[in-house]
């Protein structure tokens, strides 16, 4: 895949899971989580490219393997750091309800940024292959599971009972 082909679709993912995270929509128990394992899935195979694509041509450095965690761990503090502003209450029905702000908007567009240039310091660590490149699903995964896991947290908080709350089934 060329580089305007991969920019095109990161641009169209990314958007969407913006899209979707501005809207007003309910916290549900599992809903939350089925974006990012398909996310994580696609992430754990461009990761198993990404690495193949290096050991074509030379081993995978110990500083390429580094910075591939540190990458994903900047991707759960972003997550974190996104959920804390995603507006999170009881609606007139009594039904949990979630709404991204503008510096959720903010921080999913600096989150992106910072994976572009981790990405970019992987792959020249590795010095072949496209493992930073790739591993962009794996990065969106753990980033946007991180948020709605939180996010969900709050929301149960806001049940009946609290914490022993229940949100309802659904994706």
């Amino acid at each position: 895949m060329n580089g305007e082909a991969a920019l095109v679709i990161v641009v169209v993912v990314v958007g969407l899971v913006v899209r979707r995270q501005l809207r007003t929509r309910p916290v549900r128990r599992t809903g939350a989580l089925v974006t990012p394992v398909l996310l994580g899935v696609l992430g754990v195979v461009g990761i198993g490219f990404g690495v193949a694509s290096v050991l074509k041509d030379r081993p995978l450095s110990a500083s390429a393997g580094v910075l591939l965690v540190v990458s994903l761990a900047v991707a759960a503090g972003f997550g974190a750091a996104r959920a804390r502003t995603v507006r999170v209450w009881r609606g007139a029905g009594g039904e949990v309800l979630r709404k991204g702000t503008a510096a959720t908007t903010g921080l999913w567009l600096v989150s992106v940024g910072a994976h572009y240039g981790l990405g970019r310091w992987i792959d020249h660590a590795a010095g072949a292959g496209v493992l930073g490149t790739v591993s962009l699903y794996a990065y969106l995964a753990i980033g946007l599971g991180t948020q709605n896991v939180l996010v969900r947290r709050r929301a149960v908080a806001l049940e009946p009972g609290g914490v022993t709350g229940r949100l309802p089934a659904g994706a």
